[in-house]
Parts: structure tokens; sequence; C-alpha cells
């Protein structure tokens, strides 16, 4: 039996509480530095404090990091493994509401196979997928980050990338090619792009219950309704521990190590003006409404800050959806990524994209940022009948879609988008009229070009006859054919890249007094710095998860084995 005695008024002579273990009764209080006087008080069972709770490791968030960690440390031989999530039971972070999508690296169809749950020998046939080389992964990374993504984080995230995938395969992950949303169908055959073939079973629902069936097997405790307050830490600022908010009441909780995996800033509208800028706390939040910086203040004092912390992941949004969190039920069908099929237009009634310069994957996460430029913060999406067809069913479909415009006419649905607006309505139709002038004038000079969405076609608005201030570049074709369809639009924000800076190959938290990694502290997830700046390539974040997180869940547990901290 373990009991904890306290000095109520002197709070103990070293100023921590004592920890006794017995059979029967405590120690004689003049052998430990007791006064008597206070011995009614100390003996009275309903006036001592609950036995010190001590854990291998505590893992903060419930998400695809969190698990990650926590599997991965239990794996290593932890015990007591410990993962606390501030959200309610089923809940996973902003996990549980993406897409399930991982970028990695693969030699091709044939190395992909084995590892999906989706495709029959004779679907497989009929497919055409390019590798991905640990080039390409680089590549993309340096080109949508203009160059600023950390080049050791950016090595490491590619080389230990087809690693995790293999890892969460394993575990019980159940990975699908996603035909969906990376592949379209063009003369009977699946031309897969973008350089990211993978997804997960039901998505982030399915990925947040394969993570949770897997860390149960291996010994993993989860606690839901915990919100992490503060780290403990000792003399010489290890971290020892995290002081939770346990049934509504404040609750010390001490491991050897700490894994943070609690997300960003992005469903807290302050931080968000704070730090990205003003008409940042207008933005939709595409997840989890728990991700609210407390990593980041319980870490004010101890770690070094990095990264873009002016950037954040952000993508065209439905604007009937929910505005300060994810549905549960719909996640991420609220996504609009249909752009590059059709064009986008702000309520003046212009375009301010090039919705064709690359594919969608590696401009969905910055035009959110776009749309919230615009007046009002708001878009609306147009397509004709050549492309509505093509559209995802998943998010443009009947059961997702809750508003939607279709008009006859051009001019019909001038006036249905823009109402009474008549300088709109007419910019509207300038805007198309211009538009449509430019794509057939490139049909003109380029009669071979074909229009395909599984390629960069070259189907533009530029030519040497005309050419439009803002291009389309790729997929560009004429809007003239009835009927018409818009949907309009606003900013998601999926999650922040400003971050903590860590080792890349230890995950372990640099101290910001020292340059120094904090003992007992470890970082992954969206709290991580360094690695994505103003854009991301699609799939690369739920990927980086668990690279980190697994780096941070195998060093946590070489310290608990080395024994580097001091027992509490």
């Amino acid at each position: 039996m373990r009991i904890v005695l306290v000095e109520r008024r002197l709070h103990c002579r070293s100023g921590v509480p004592r920890v006794y273990t017995t059979e029967t009764t405590p120690p004689p209080p003049h052998e430990i530095g007791i006064n008597p006087v206070f011995l009614p008080s100390l003996w009275t069972i309903d006036n001592l404090p609950e036995p010190m709770m001590h854990f291998g490791i505590i893992v903060i968030g419930a998400g695809n990091a969190g698990y990650s960690a926590a599997t991965t440390a239990a794996q290593h031989g932890v015990q007591n493994v410990l993962l606390i999530e501030k959200g309610p039971e089923g809940t996973g972070g902003n996990t549980y509401f993406t897409a399930g999508a991982f970028r990695t690296v693969f030699r091709g169809l044939e190395d992909v196979l084995p590892l999906v749950c989706n495709v029959t020998p004779a679907q497989a046939a009929k497919i055409d997928m390019q590798p991905y080389t640990e080039q390409n992964f680089l590549d993309d990374l340096a080109r949508v980050t203009d160059g600023r993504a950390d080049p050791v984080m950016a090595e490491t995230l590619v080389r230990h990338s087809r690693d995790a995938i293999a890892w969460l395969s394993l575990i019980g992950v159940q990975f699908t090619l996603s035909f969906n949303r990376q592949a379209y169908e063009v003369n009977g055959r699946q031309k897969f792009w973008g350089g990211m073939v993978l997804s997960v079973k039901d998505g982030g629902k399915g990925l947040v219950q394969d993570h949770q069936r897997a860390a149960k097997n291996a010994g993993v405790s989860i606690w839901f309704e915990t919100p992490a307050l503060a780290l403990i830490t000792n003399d010489s600022g290890a971290v020892i521990g995290v002081t939770v908010l346990r049934y509504g009441k404040p609750t010390d909780l001490y491991s050897t190590a700490v894994v943070l995996a609690c997300g960003g800033f992005e469903a807290n509208p302050q931080m968000r003006a704070q730090y990205l800028g003003p008409g940042w706390d207008l933005a939709y939040v595409r997840g989890t409404p728990y991700n609210n910086g407390d990593g980041f203040r319980m870490t004010n004092d101890l770690a070094k800050a990095i990264g873009n912390w002016s950037g954040c992941h952000s993508t065209a949004w439905d604007a009937t959806a929910p505005k300060d969190a994810g549905d549960p039920v719909l996640t991420n069908a609220f996504t609009k990524s249909g752009y590059p099929l059709g064009i986008m237009v702000n309520s003046a009634g212009k375009r301010f994209v090039d919705e064709g310069v690359d594919f969608r994957n590696y401009t969905y996460a910055k035009f959110g940022r776009e749309i919230l430029k615009q007046p009002g913060g708001i878009a609306f999406q147009i397509w004709d009948d050549r492309t509505i067809g093509w559209l995802r069913k998943e998010e443009y479909g009947g059961a997702v879609l809750r508003e939607k415009v279709v008009a006859h006419s051009l001019e019909e649905l001038a006036q249905k988008l823009f109402a009474t607006d008549q300088v709109s309505q007419d910019a509207f139709l300038r805007t198309i009229e211009e538009y449509n002038q430019a794509v057939r004038a490139n049909r003109e000079q380029f009669p071979g070009r074909k229009w395909n969405p599984a390629m960069k076609d070259g189907l533009s608005t530029q030519s040497s006859f005309k050419r439009l201030s803002l291009p389309k570049s790729n997929w560009a074709l004429p809007i003239d054919q009835a009927p018409f369809l818009a949907v309009k639009v606003t900013c998601g924000i999926t999650f922040t890249f400003g971050g903590l800076k860590i080792e890349p190959e230890t995950a372990a938290v640099i101290s910001k007094h020292n340059e120094n990694p904090i003992p007992g502290l470890f970082c992954c997830g969206e709290m991580v710095g360094g690695l994505f700046w103003g854009n991301y390539p699609g799939g690369s974040g739920l990927t980086a998860g668990t690279v980190w997180g697994r780096k941070a869940g195998a060093n946590s547990a070489k310290s608990v084995r080395a024994g580097q901290l001091q027992e509490v």
C-alpha cells in the first residue's frame, strides 16, 4: 500500500509529497520529521491525497500521431503506457475528420498491391501507376513549400515514409487504393496522378478505429475526456509528468517520458487571428474542436518554437458546413476540391486563382487562404455539363451537397448567384466570356491537345492569340454548355504549420534555453514545426504523424529502459 504523507501547513520540509510503502500503518512521525501537532489532520483518511499515479509513458492526444507513439512504446516493452485525449470516447483528433490519405514512396503498382484490400486481379490489370521515388517526394516538398521546408526534416520524412506505411499495415490499418480521389478513368484504364495512391478504408474514421484496436491489443490504456493542463518538471528541468483534468479535478500523473501529440491551434479563433492574421478568426474549422493550442501553452517557457506560424492547411469548404467544428458523420465530405475541372469566382464575379496550376493535391491546402481573402470570405465554384459528371460523388453528390445552384443559361446563373447586384452579374458574365475566348484560342493554336484530368494536359487560357492576366494552366474547357452548376465555398482550416523544434531522428523536443533536448519530452503530429510552409503535398501530414509518432514512441521507450530520469 502506498501512502502519501503531506504536512498540510508546511507541505513537508522538502516541499514535495513524500511517498512511503508500508503493509500496515505509516511510520512514526518522529522518524519522518513530521510535527506531531499536525497528526490529527495528517492521519485523517479523508484528508489524505490520492496515491500518486505513475505510468511508463504518457502520450497526450489520441490522433494518428499519438496512437502511433503509444502503440510503438508498448511494442518496445514499456509497461503501463497511458494515452490521454481531451475529446469524448470515439473521437480521434483531426485524424477522425480526414480522408485518411497517406503519401509515401513506392516502386510501382506491385509495391502497393500487397498493402491494399480493395483491388482484384482484374482491376489491377487496368491500373496505370507511375513509381513515386524519394527524389519525387523531396522535389514535391521543396516545390510546394518554396524551398522553405527544413531539409533534414524533409529527408527524414521521405526516408521513413514507406516503413511507416508497412508498420501501419502490420498493426491492422486497412489501406485501399484511392480510386475516388487520386485516379480518373481514361480510355478504360484507371490513371493515378499526383504521386499519392493510398488511403485508409472508411477514411479518418476507419484509421482511428484501426489505431484504437491496435493500441488496446498492445496494452495501452486510453483515457478520454482528460484534458492536459500543465507539464510537471523536476529541479533539473526534466519533464516527469503532466497535470490533467480528471473527473473535473486537477490530477498529477507521473511518468518517465511525455509525448506531445495534441495538435495545433486551428480550433482557437484568438490564436488564429494572432498568428495567421486578421480575418482568420472567421475561418471554418474542418476537424476537431479540441485543437486549441494546449500543447504550445504548456511548453511556452520550455520549448523552442519554429516554422511557419503564419501558415496553415486550409481548403475550399462547403459554406453550409458547421463553423466551429467538423461534422462527425459527414467529416471530410464538406471538402469541395473539384475546382480544377471548372473555375472559381468571388462575390464580385471575378476569378482569383489559377485553378489548373497543379494537381489538386498540391493546391487544395493553400486555396482556402485565397478564398478567405475574397470579399465576404466566400467564392463560387462553376462547371458546365462537360465536367459536372466528373465531380466526386462523396463531395458533390446529393447526400452531401446541401445547397447548389443550377441554371440553364449563364445569364440565369448570374442572376441566381448575385441576386440584385447588377455590377457583379455583369462582371461575372464578362469573366466567363473572356475565359471562354481564351480557351478557344488555345484550342485553335494547339488542336492536337486532348483534355485529360489525369495529367497536366496543357489545355489552358494562354496562346499567342489571347492571354489572360490570370491563367488557367491546365484542364481548361469552355463553360458554355448547359446545364450549369455552382457551389458556394468558404475557407476551412485543417491544421496549423508552426510548431516545436525537435530532433529529426528522435522526436525529442528542443529547449528554447540551450538548444538541447528536454529530458523526458517528445513531440509528433501537428505540433512539429519546420516541415510545411504555406502549403504541403496532400497526404504528407498523416505520414509525418506516423513517422515521428513511431520515433517518439521508440525513443521515449529507450529513456524508460535506460532509467535516464529520476523516479518520483
